[in-house]
């Protein structure tokens, strides 16, 4: 259900402001709008609070955070962090940002310093063990080499599709070095190869040009590696790697001491950090006078009291909470907060992703919990294949624990589950008709009718069209109250009066043809047909009233919506003859293994669109069928400032 909302303005001193944010921050149950707007004609404009005014509480955040980006992470005890950020909460705006200057000023040139000096040992420790893997490969060739001195030595690394490539490079030094180059390649891995060139030093500017122009991947030697032989170069990359190797120990210890010290208070810090800056963000919508901030927004009634009650403790009276009040098309404005129980939550997901309720709309969620997994149920009717979308969804819910529109999902399958194995008992299906076969169950009879899907073809088609019946008419009683609410509110009024007339006579229409074909097809009284054209002699009048002419079209319309309820017999019975024709085929085959291949595959597929087909239908059958009736939908979502459960606030 839908949760009646006020709107309200909270007033103090513009000193209070940040405070009075956290208030609402943690009490999470204002949906703050612009407050500059005037709410009413002849209102005084307020001026908007500007960025300058949030300080530099973003800054000091950002810092916090990188400080702590550079520090090796450590296990921290909850107990400690929350007591440091409970001591940095009940302190004052300035003095929370204070704090964090002095621990920046603290604690930053020197971490930045280290992790510098770290990720640049990293970096030549990466170079070193490429240099390393070359050399390795090439000290071979270096008996064939000529003698280094006076040469440059440069290794490129080209994957071997493009092999062909070294003869257009050895070409290219031929003409830039006059032919004073050497140039030779082995594999390097399985997929490049290095290509070692020693040229002429006074060739290297324009040969690294032509390198560069190439965009050929080149990998050049440390100059103090030049003029060495491949032996030497080899040992002297093995002590730099042992030297950087213990200088970057060195670092981590010295990290890790910052960490140990400070680590607990910095994540407390960039937290409460964090949280501020995404208070402050919504300084845009606050409206200010000289000495005094102005917030607007909505709440739900029922949270009204307390946050009043917060506000009043905290400040002692400084900081007011005035209840608006509104007109009619101003209420209509509000914010829709459904507020359903536990099980609603999944349909609630699904009209919210179609299009939210208005404020002033009846909430179609919690119907939509009753009906659409019955008619699921109805449709599916297969303990088997209940049972199993039953594994199959919790199984999903499981393994996707953090993806929230697939647990909603996952959870109207789970109702549909549950309602497809109580109709399964009650048609006495199993894979279809192999329960009955084994003789573990078998179609129950109620009302005079044995509830065997195979045979009982008119019965459930006469109960889907009752079902349609009820549910249409259900969603235009739903729609005379929608208006109902529009004429008691004193808004639309002739329009709420036409829809009443419209959806009235509709329903007094249905009734009369009901009669009437009733009454034709199973030759009851004739006072009974007589009363069904009298019935519809009525109605049409009131749906001139409220429809127009064109109004009398809608009659057929509604009649074509209670008819589409017939798909509920329809893809019950393409599921049952399917599984039927299954378990037939699989009998038919001389080889059993083979018979079971091919009804386990029929079944499958025939699982996949119970899954699928059911749902997709019942949704529909909401959506187009009932929903039509009552609701228009277009609703702006409430959405209180808060932390939300990712971390983010709204």
């Amino acid at each position: 259900m839908l949760q009646k909302m006020v709107k309200i303005q909270v007033l103090g001193p513009k000193k209070d402001l940040p405070n009075v944010l956290d208030v609402l921050y943690a009490k999470g149950t204002v949906h703050i709008e612009d407050a500059s707007v005037p709410v009413t004609p002849g209102e005084i404009t307020l001026k908007k609070m500007t960025a300058e005014q949030v300080g530099d509480i973003a800054v000091a955040h950002s810092k916090i955070g990188g400080i702590l980006l550079t520090l090796p992470k450590i296990k921290t005890d909850e107990k400690t962090v929350a007591s440091f950020y409970s001591s940095l909460k009940a302190i004052s705006h300035e003095n929370l940002l204070a704090r964090a200057s002095t621990v920046i000023s603290e604690l930053e040139t020197a971490t930045k310093t280290l992790a510098k000096e770290k990720s640049d040992l990293e970096l030549a420790l990466i170079n070193l063990g490429r240099y390393e893997k070359i050399i390795d490969k090439i000290r071979p060739l270096e008996t064939s080499m000529p003698k280094l001195e006076g040469f440059e030595v440069t290794v490129l690394l080209i994957q071997k599709e493009f092999k062909d490539v070294i003869d257009i490079i050895r070409n290219a030094l031929a003409e830039i070095t006059k032919r004073q180059f050497e140039l030779m390649s082995a594999e390097l891995d399985e997929t490049t190869i290095a290509a070692v060139t020693i040229f002429n030093k006074r060739y290297s500017e324009q040969v690294h040009s032509y390198f560069f122009n190439q965009n050929v991947n080149e990998v050049r030697l440390p100059p103090e590696y030049l003029g060495k032989p491949f032996n030497e170069i080899f040992n002297l990359i093995e002590e730099r790697k042992i030297s950087s190797t213990q200088e970057i120990s060195r670092l981590n210890a010295e990290l890790e001491k910052i960490s140990s010290t400070s680590y607990t208070e910095l994540s407390a810090l960039h937290r409460i950090l964090g949280e501020r800056t995404e208070e402050l963000s919504i300084f845009s919508k606050i409206g200010q006078t000289e000495y005094t901030f102005v917030l607007a927004g909505w709440i739900p009634k029922k949270s009204l009291k307390e946050t009043k009650d917060a506000l009043k403790d905290t400040f002692e009276g400084r900081v007011i909470v005035h209840e608006l009040v509104l007109t009619p098309n101003e209420m209509a404005e509000a914010p829709t907060f459904y507020d359903n129980p536990s099980f609603v939550k999944p349909f609630e997901f699904l009209m919210r992703v179609v299009s939210p309720a208005k404020s002033t709309e009846f909430d179609p969620s919690p119907i939509m919990a009753i009906f659409l997994p019955l008619f699921f149920g109805i449709m599916v009717g297969d303990i088997g294949y209940g049972l199993i979308i039953l594994a199959f969804a919790i199984i999903m819910k499981w393994k996707f624990a953090d993806r929230e529109w697939l647990q909603h999902l996952m959870n109207v399958l789970i109702m549909g589950a549950l309602w497809a194995i109580f109709f399964g008992w009650l048609y006495g299906e199993f894979f279809g008709d192999l329960g009955e076969h084994m003789g573990w169950i078998e179609p129950k009879t109620f009302f005079g009718v044995t509830w065997n899907r195979m045979e009982a073809i008119v019965p459930f088609l006469i109960l889907s069209i009752a079902i349609g019946v009820f549910h249409v008419f259900l969603g235009l009683i739903l729609g005379i109250v929608n208006s109902y609410t529009e004429l008691s509110c004193k808004r639309h009024v002739d329009k709420a009066k036409k829809h009443i007339c419209e959806k009235t006579g509709m329903m007094i229409v249905i009734t009369g043809l009901i009669l009437v074909i009733a009454g034709v097809a199973m030759t009851l009284p004739t006072a009974l047909i007589t009363t069904g054209a009298v019935l519809i002699i009525i109605a049409i009048p009131l749906i001139i009233i409220g429809g127009g002419a064109f109004g009398t079209f809608e009659i057929m319309s509604t009649v074509t919506n209670i008819l589409s309820y017939s798909r509920i017999m329809a893809i019950g019975m393409a599921s049952v003859i399917l599984a039927v024709v299954a378990n037939k085929l699989g009998g038919m085959m001389e080889v059993a293994i083979v018979g079971v291949i091919i009804a386990v595959l029929l079944h499958t597929l025939n699982l996949v669109l119970a899954m699928f087909s059911p749902f997709l239908h019942s949704l529909r059958l909401h959506l187009v069928e009932f929903d039509s009736k009552f609701y228009e939908g277009g609703g702006k979502l409430y959405k209180p400032f808060k932390k939300e459960e990712g971390g983010k606030s709204v």
